[in-house]
């Protein structure tokens, strides 16, 4: 799986739904690094309603966790230090 956005990473926080990105090299571990991040944001926010919807429509939790991730990039305001 590979997401559309590829930055690396040399500060990457959330403040205010903010990311702070270096715009120099792109790489994979960038890509992982943005979604793990944007997963734990949604588990945090939304985790205990996806688990019973993912348990009423019988539908693999971790699947649906990963594509409220991809779909939770999209919220963010990205900020290029170039």
């Amino acid at each position: 799986m590979v997401i559309t956005t590829v930055l690396q990473i040399v500060e990457c926080y959330n403040k205010r739904d903010m990311v702070y990105l270096n715009y120099t090299n792109l790489d994979e571990e960038t890509q992982q690094k943005l979604l793990s991040d944007s997963k734990q944001d949604v588990e945090h926010k939304f985790g205990s309603d996806l688990k019973k919807y993912a348990k009423e429509n019988y539908v693999n939790y971790d699947i649906l966790l990963e594509e409220e991730a991809m779909r939770n990039l999209y919220n963010y305001k990205y900020v290029f230090n170039i």
